[in-house]
């Protein structure tokens, strides 16, 4: 019992970090007490902006931080390690390499020639297509994650397919998907993608019953919405998966949970996943990287090691919001994958605030202070 308070103090403590306070960064109170006379609105006006930009230089900080892949310190520093350096690199490139490369073409060849006939002669008899399918995704899933030399360790019991319920995991990559996928075949709601990847979503992934989204299309919101509400009620429909946090996190924060899975009327089953980041950064940094390159990275290094836990299921409260339950699940997640929570929205990573808007806060920010000082 102690030592799960020391941790809950710890990650406390660490949280805290995350919450810029501002006051830390004014002058002491003494030099803020001294008389400098009446100010105006224009006054406050004209020193807005730049307390605004102060601001903002701490909250991006705080928030940059989440996005951020981490390099791995450099230990080939010397002439007795820069050979195993070099040995190691000869070894993952043109050993390793080719042979997970032929690993996932094996895959792909094995699995067309499955999902092909599957689809096109047993088109009469869904549930047993669906059944087929189901198996062929997991199994393409698991040489996927066999060609990075995947080592994921599973904690609790497997997914099953149950109506009205909901999986939601915290986000790294798109290998999350992979990773779970392999275990069990989930629907997965996801942001559409272009290329290669957009053309198995459209067709492989689709028959699984995964939903697709456009982030830039408003309308898609209310149409997501609908079919998710659909999908939790029918009863062989593979279990949903959702990423809350609606964009990829680098594996040592959380951002706030979107409350949409948690306003369905259904059971929410958490699952934490943690990336060990001894060989390769699970990260998936989507700005700087096309998931090809990504998928690249991770096959030519040593091995891609994580855990994966499936937490005990969770319904809303008598009197608990949306908003509240989202919260208490992402702190469930994050006390068991040791990840410290930050109150930022994620999709902020795709838009920040017009300056019409900034301006407009900026001039509320200066009325409130002249009111108050007014008022003293």
């Amino acid at each position: 019992m102690s030592s799960t308070a020391g941790k809950l103090v710890t990650s406390r403590s660490e949280l805290d970090l995350d919450h810029p306070n501002i006051e830390d960064y004014l002058p002491s109170g003494s030099s803020i007490n001294e008389p400098r006379g009446k100010l105006s609105l224009r006054d406050l006006l004209d020193i807005s902006p730049t307390l605004t930009e102060a601001a903002g230089a701490i909250v991006d900080d705080s928030f940059t931080r989440c996005f951020k892949s981490n390099p791995p310190e450099p230990w080939n520093w010397n002439i007795y390690l820069f050979p195993l350096w070099c040995f190691g690199v000869v070894v993952r490139y043109c050993i390793l390499f080719p042979l997970r490369c032929f690993t996932l073409a094996f895959g792909w060849i094995i699995f067309l020639s499955l999902f092909i006939p599957v689809n096109a002669l047993l088109k009469g008899q869904d549930r047993l297509r669906k059944k087929i399918e189901r198996v062929l995704v997991e199994m393409i899933c698991s040489f996927f994650v066999a060609s990075w030399t995947g080592v994921v360790k599973y904690h609790g019991p497997r997914p099953s397919i149950r109506p009205k319920q909901v999986y939601v995991a915290n986000h790294t990559s798109m290998i999350d998907f992979i990773v779970l996928e392999q275990m069990t075949a989930f629907s997965v709601i996801m942001q559409k993608h272009p290329g290669w990847v957009g053309l198995l979503q459209s067709t492989i992934l689709e028959s699984v019953g995964c939903i697709w989204f456009n982030r830039s299309e408003a309308k898609d919101r209310e149409i997501v919405a609908k079919k998710l509400r659909d999908h939790v009620q029918g009863v062989d429909n593979n279990p949903l998966l959702i990423f809350p946090e609606g964009t990829c996190v680098n594996n040592n924060y959380t951002v706030m949970f979107k409350k949409g899975a948690f306003e369905l009327d259904c059971t929410v089953c958490p699952v934490a996943i943690k990336y060990n980041k001894i060989f390769v950064d699970a990260f998936w940094n989507s700005r700087k990287q096309s998931f090809t390159m990504h998928l690249l990275q991770l096959m030519t290094s040593w091995a891609v090691v994580c855990e994966v836990w499936y937490l005990e299921p969770q319904t809303i409260r008598p009197g608990e919001t949306g908003i509240e339950f989202a919260e208490r699940v992402r702190d469930m997640i994050s006390l068991r994958a040791g990840l410290k929570k930050v109150p930022w929205d994620g999709y902020l990573k795709y838009s920040r605030p017009s300056s019409k808007h900034s301006e407009r806060k900026q001039q509320s920010f200066a009325e409130s202070i002249l009111a108050r000082l007014e008022e003293k």
